[in-house]
């Protein structure tokens, strides 16, 4: 239990340690329905301490499954708002605007992040690509990038997407 509750934290260790964790209780239970059952006589003590246990233990396998499912369905994480990413990417010196961002859990520990850049100059393609991947890697902790390069359209020639512009200096 001490090995699988410490380090990484990702879905397969924490399906290991839901099921040590069964295993622990099931065995302490079955102790205490043999001890009641010795000293009292009780012996519906048995069946209700294994409703209990097989309760507790299916909440929590339906916690770890829905979790497991978003992963599959390559869900937004629950720890990231796309808000937040976008108008951080429209702050990079030579970014005028971002969309078509997409952000997806690849697994528990790993995330994933695609979007357009619209660039005002072509030629500060490798600056900028380096900054925002550094942004996006010490900032939100996503290394799995892929970013699309476009030449910056003026306003009122871009299709009805969520922008995210950067913001006029004063």
């Amino acid at each position: 239990m001490y090995v699988l509750s410490h380090g990484e934290k990702s879905l397969n260790r924490r399906a290991a340690l839901l099921h040590v964790m069964g295993d622990l209780v099931s065995s302490l239970a079955a102790l205490i329905a043999g001890a009641v059952i010795h000293f009292t006589g009780w012996l519906a003590i048995d069946p209700i301490l294994s409703l209990v246990i097989g309760m507790l233990i299916l909440l929590s396998t339906l916690n770890l499954l829905r979790e497991t499912v978003h992963v599959l369905m390559e869900g937004v994480p629950h720890a990231i708002e796309l808000q937040t990413i976008g108008a951080a990417l429209a702050t990079v010196p030579g970014v005028g605007r971002v969309h078509d961002l997409h952000v997806w859990s690849i697994s528990s520990s790993r995330t994933a992040l695609s979007a357009h850049l619209e660039i005002v100059k072509l030629d500060d393609w490798p600056a900028v690509l380096h900054a925002t991947r550094q942004l996006l890697h010490e900032r939100f902790d996503i290394n799995h990038v892929t970013l699309q390069p476009e030449i910056h359209q003026p306003e009122g020639h871009h299709a009805p997407v969520k922008v995210w512009r950067r913001r006029p200096e004063h």
